[in-house]
């Protein structure tokens, strides 16, 4: 009797082993901001976008650097605004042609002009690989291919576009 109670208890342990729920993998993913200037597809970490506005009125500084469009009056608070293709170096577009998107990174704000905003999308940490070492692109920490297959992006290096 005591051999049954044995095989009993080891089938149920073994069925309890292939019964048991197997542990799924868990990719980390972050948030991006996909949005197109001049073309390219870059992409931003989502916890730094504080707002997208497409109205919106700059006030030009004189004595600053030509990527740096003026400043912007967000309810009371002065943001510096950056044309993100002048700082690619390519040309500007028109006035009234971009999108106004205001970052917060490490406690400071910016607002950045774009081309256009596409979505917002979750991206697996793992799929960001670095550009390649040569690359003279400062402001790019990496890429990835976008998983709807629509493309690849650039991952917008935020420190370095504060950077002069």
């Amino acid at each position: 009797m005591k051999a049954v109670q044995e095989e009993a208890l080891f089938q149920i342990s073994s069925e309890y082993d292939e019964a048991a729920p197997q542990e799924e993998e868990v990719i980390e993913s972050r948030k991006h901001l996909i949005f197109v200037t001049d073309n390219l597809k870059l992409g931003l970490d989502a916890e730094y976008v504080v707002e997208i506005l497409n109205h919106h009125t700059v006030t030009y500084l004189p004595m600053m650097p030509d990527y740096i469009r003026g400043i912007f009056n967000m309810r009371g608070q002065i943001i510096p605004i950056m044309d993100i293709r002048q700082r690619l170096g390519k040309f500007p577009l028109e006035d009234g042609e971009s999108l106004l998107v205001v970052l917060n990174y490490n406690e400071t704000q910016i607002g950045i002009l774009v081309d256009s905003v596409e979505s917002m999308i979750d991206i697996p940490k793992d799929s960001i690989v670095p550009i390649p070492s040569r690359s003279a692109q400062k402001l790019v920490s990496g890429m990835c291919t976008l998983p709807d297959g629509s493309g690849t992006m650039l991952v917008l290096d935020c420190e370095q576009l504060l950077e002069p």
